[in-house]
C-alpha cells in the first residue's frame, strides 16, 4: 500500500473528510513520527507497534565489487517492532 492509497482509504471510509483533509492528516502523522525519531524518542502505537532508533557503531566494511576495505561511519537508524495484535492479525491472514 502506498501513501496515496492510504489517503484514499481514509477519505472513502470517512465520508465527512475530503481527500485533501485525509492527505493532511496522513502527512501530519508521518511528520510527527519522523520528528520524534529524529529526536531519538520512542513512538508507541498500541495494538500496532513501536518505532524507535538504534545506534550502530562504526565498522570496517568491504566493497563487494573490489574487496577493498571501506570505513562505515557510526549512525542512528530507525527500527520498528510490531505489536502483539498486529503480529497475530498478520499470522491469522495466512
Amino acid at each position: 500500500m502506498t501513501k496515496s492509497e492510504l489517503v484514499d482509504i481514509i477519505a472513502t471510509n470517512q465520508e465527512h473528510i475530503t481527500r485533501r483533509e485525509a492527505e493532511v492528516v496522513v502527512n501530519t502523522i508521518f511528520a510527527a513520527i519522523g520528528d520524534a525519531l529524529a529526536r531519538q524518542e520512542r513512538v508507541e502505537l498500541r495494538g500496532f507497534g513501536s518505532f524507535y532508533t538504534k545506534h550502530r557503531n562504526a565498522r570496517t566494511g568491504r566493497n563487494p565489487k573490489t574487496g577493498e576495505a571501506v570505513h562505515v561511519p557510526a549512525k542512528v537508524v530507525p527500527q520498528f517492532k510490531p505489536g502483539k495484535e498486529l503480529r497475530e492479525r498478520v499470522d491469522r491472514s495466512r
